[in-house]
């Protein structure tokens, strides 16, 4: 029976089994498998040994077409409803049966992990088994699941079978029990989610941008409409053959040419032509156009381009005009617009042609695009990130978020913004999620309104922006919201709960930096915790080095596969990256796992001795000067070491309160800003920060003309 059910989940599901060889059952031992379909228990009776046993719902069992599968394979019936009903299956494992238990206790109506019940947490612990993460792909497409409102359902979609390595529990016996059965669930969800990581990472092994947008039209299908702006609206075969027929004319221009700049707005525009070039093998970077006229000439000489595109209607809407006449002193310009002039009927039906015939680009996984750090503390450095860096990054979200087809993504965020990038450009495409790119994350109350008519689901933002829309959109506007990501900075109490009682909506608060592509940790619906950033994502490593004066916490060091392949430094070159990258911010780790971020190493003043975290001046002007942006930095004072300067656009605000408000939550008068300065308008960056390398120089200035 076994080699038939093999033979026909080959033939028809083209079934990839792999690591079967890992299944040593030395001991006691339980299988965890996810649960996406009916065909879950058939599949794994197919391919597992014949000595294990499987463990089935009384309920799920009473079904005619279950009982009549279970007469072939061993099993034993639980109720799920009898609180004793495990001790059955503990009595099993320690006589060493390898015994197959669902974790999730139901199939999946997300499409992706549900929660771990505690029941097989502790089966796992009280027996000591080595647990076996087993995870299903493919069968939630089938027409065997329970998300075929949400997919692309069909008889015989290609399925995988992955088995991770083993692991074992393990629990602080000198907690309660509670807190003991609490942090086992919590383990055995980051194994399944380590495990679907590795999975999905295994599956999309050897493919670049450009491959995986070409399996994700085919799995989604190639008339699903995948990409929209305020102008025009694609499908996945739409945008291939735009793509196509643009790659065509690019390297007619580019010939020998490696990297190619790119100064574009949230656009399907800007996607096509990125995808163009990653057709191409090209390296694109991507121009943060806010940043001002002489740091965008120095990303363009750092990255090393020849060529930079862009498109003459944004120039002009965007009052660009000058920015670009200073590069074209230096660089070749080319627009868009006239490369589509160029575009025949003829090359447009040798694009449609090639779209159904292909099925690689010239690209690899190693394959690059160079994005720029903000320069909230210095000259913007160019991010050198592989494919496969930036992959790795969507497949560790998406073992962690769910969302299916069924959702749409508003993304306001530009793409020179690495959070804009993957989780709001890249991510929807290849998870065939419908994408709205909006030009401007700071139309605070345009933003909204399109929200509410595309009837988004997903939604992401910096703290700043989301503030923007909290505090202007309509109550209702955002009755569509299933998951809102926030990221790029600390997200304040003021702003989460604003959400929270205006739209009923909790924020997902993540941490992340562009050279790690960037998500390292993220809240989620299954793991929330707030006033953190939630746990690590799947496949990173991370170790915390003491910094002198800081008790609680210290540098953060991480690594993993998210991480870029070094720095394109100003008149250096290319700096490799090896080895653990330090962060530059100060975390701390609770004991289950939450990460809290303290600040940037940068951010911390010396006065008088001891460590004085800015990020708690900021957040104690934002509490008492409601309505104002605040930005704090600190000054060398010949006296103290040095001294904080606070600047502000609230127009009442004052350095009594603010210190009354510190010394109350029980900081030292150390906090206390020296000097507090007006401003009409502040600074910001692209990202919606504020720009500090700018107030810097004007808190020089202050200095200059006011010495302590």
């Amino acid at each position: 029976m076994r080699r038939l059910l093999r033979w026909l989940f080959q033939r028809l599901f083209s079934l990839r089994a792999t690591h079967l060889e890992r299944l040593r059952f030395d001991g006691p031992t339980v299988i965890m498998p996810n649960h996406v379909s009916f065909l879950d228990a058939v599949l794994l009776y197919a391919y597992l040994p014949a000595t294990v046993c499987f463990v089935v719902n009384t309920e799920i069992a009473a079904n005619r077409w279950v009982a009549l599968a279970l007469r072939f394979c061993r099993h034993v019936e639980i109720e799920p409803r009898n609180p004793y009903a495990l001790r059955t299956v503990i009595a099993m494992v320690k006589e060493s049966v390898p015994v197959v238990l669902f974790p999730e206790g139901r199939i999946t109506v997300t499409g992706s992990l549900m929660k771990m019940y505690t029941g097989a947490a502790m089966v796992a612990w009280k027996t000591a088994a080595q647990i076996f993460p087993v995870i299903l792909r493919g069968p939630e497409f089938s027409r065997f699941s329970r998300v075929q409102d949400k997919v692309r359902a069909r008889w015989f979609p290609t399925i995988q079978l992955y088995v991770d390595s083993p692991r074992r529990l393990t629990a602080d016996v000198t907690l309660s029990f509670r807190v003991q059965k609490e942090a086992l669930g919590d383990q055995l969800l980051s194994l399944m989610q380590q495990a679907l990581f590795s999975a999905r990472r295994e599956a999309y092994q050897g493919m670049d941008f450009y491959d995986r947008l070409l399996k994700s039209a085919r799995l989604y299908g190639m008339g699903k409409v995948i990409a929209r702006d305020l102008t025009r609206t694609m499908t996945y075969r739409q945008l291939l053959t735009a793509i196509q027929a643009l790659s065509v004319k690019l390297a007619e221009v580019l010939g020998s040419e490696s990297v190619a700049g790119v100064l574009m707005p949230n656009a399907v525009a800007h996607v096509t032509l990125l995808f163009a070039l990653f057709r191409l093998g090209k390296t694109p970077a991507v121009f943060n156009f806010s940043t001002g006229t002489k740091n965008l000439v120095d990303c363009a000489a750092n990255a090393g381009v020849r060529t930079v595109f862009t498109s003459r209607a944004f120039v002009e809407r965007a009052g660009l005009a000058e920015l670009t006449q200073r590069l074209a002193e230096s660089y070749r310009i080319v627009y868009l617009e006239d490369l589509a002039a160029r575009i025949g009927f003829a090359d447009k039906l040798a694009a449609v042609w090639q779209t159904c015939l292909e099925h690689k680009g010239q690209g690899s996984p190693s394959s690059r695009i160079i994005l720029f750090t903000s320069g909230t503390e210095g000259r913007p450095k160019g991010v050198v990130l592989s494919h496969d860096a930036i992959l790795s990054n969507i497949d560790q979200a998406s073992s962690l978020i769910d969302y299916t087809p069924a959702d749409r993504m508003l993304n306001a965020l530009p793409m020179f913004h690495s959070f804009g990038l993957m989780a709001g450009t890249l991510l929807p495409i290849f998870g065939g999620v419908e994408l709205f790119l909006y030009p401007s994350p700071l139309h605070y109350r345009l933003v909204p309104e399109v929200v509410y008519d595309f009837n988004a689901t997903l939604m992401l933002g910096t703290p700043t922006f989301l503030a923007g829309y909290g505090k202007r959109a309509h109550a209702y506007d955002f009755r569509s919201i299933r998951h809102i990501l926030a990221g790029g900075e600390k997200l304040s109490a003021a702003v989460r709960e604003l959400w929270h009682d205006k739209f009923g909506i909790r924020i997902l608060e993540g941490y992340g930096i562009t050279e790690t592509g960037p998500v390292l940790a993220l809240n989620t619906p299954l793991a929330h915790r707030s006033g953190t950033v939630g746990r690590f994502m799947p496949g990173i490593e991370w170790r915390i080095e003491p910094v002198e004066g800081i008790e609680r916490g210290g540098n953060l060091f991480v690594r993993g596969p998210n991480l870029m392949d070094g720095y394109l430094l100003y008149e250096r070159g290319f700096q490799p990256q090896t080895g653990w990258f330090s962060t530059g911010d100060v975390v701390a780790v609770d004991p289950a796992g939450f990460v809290q971020i303290q600040a940037r190493l940068k951010r911390f003043a010396k006065i008088a001795g001891e460590m004085i975290n800015l990020q708690v001046v900021e957040e104690a002007a934002a509490a008492c000067f409601a309505g104002g942006i605040h930005a704090v930095l600190a000054v060398a004072d010949g006296r103290k070491g040095e001294r904080i300067i606070l600047f502000t656009t609230a127009k009442v605000a004052d350095r009594k309160t603010i210190r009354e408000y510190l010394l109350a939550e029980g900081h030292s008068g150390l906090y206390a800003p020296s000097e507090l300065v007006r401003l009409e308008k502040m600074p910001l960056l692209g990202s919606g920060k504020p720009d500090y390398m700018t107030l810097q120089r004007q808190a020089a200035q202050l200095v200059a003309e006011n010495p302590s």
